[in-house]
């Protein structure tokens, strides 16, 4: 019978399925970002603009998750995981950083794609190291970490709800 380290599993699979936490979090709080952003890059009065900054991300998630294929078949899971990460740490600071509201579409692309390769490479990575009798617990805790994430968004989104100065 082999013996495996179920802390170990346990701890990797937990790092990795914070793409899924990375990925619920980040779809759902832009939600409560919107009435700061449209005052910022100015859009309130444009319907159009406003959806473009909602949905851009989810043209980065297409991309991702369509590439994630060929990246691990290639490279693995390890490192486009880590590629995944990276890129939700450039979006991240971008959009919270930029001026403009072009370089801020181009952050939230960015992310997508991080939630596009993370959204198809977690569970997978996870299926890879946990033993075949533990495989569906932990390739759950990736769900369980998308849910989280949107909670945490949504609670977030609750605290920030009234906060917009008047006059903003």
């Amino acid at each position: 019978m082999n013996k495996f380290n179920k802390s170990y599993i346990f701890g990797i699979s937990m790092v990795s399925a914070m793409g899924g936490l990375l990925f619920g979090y980040d779809w759902v709080v832009i939600g409560g970002a919107k009435p700061f952003y449209e005052r910022f890059f100015d859009i309130a009065s444009s319907a159009n603009l406003q959806a473009w900054a909602m949905s851009s991300a989810l043209i980065g998630c297409v991309v991702g998750a369509v590439v994630s294929g060929v990246i691990s078949d290639k490279f693995g899971r390890k490192w486009p995981l880590l590629l995944s990460a990276f890129l939700f740490t450039i979006a991240s600071f971008g959009t919270g950083f930029v001026s403009s509201y072009t370089l801020f579409i181009v952050f939230r692309m960015i992310g997508g794609v991080g939630i596009g390769l993370a959204s198809a490479l977690s569970p997978m990575y996870i299926a890879e190291v946990a033993p075949s009798h533990l495989r569906g617990r932990f390739v759950s805790l990736n769900q369980m970490t998308i849910v989280i994430g949107i909670l945490a968004a949504q609670l977030i989104n609750l605290l920030i709800a009234d906060k917009v100065p008047v006059g903003a």
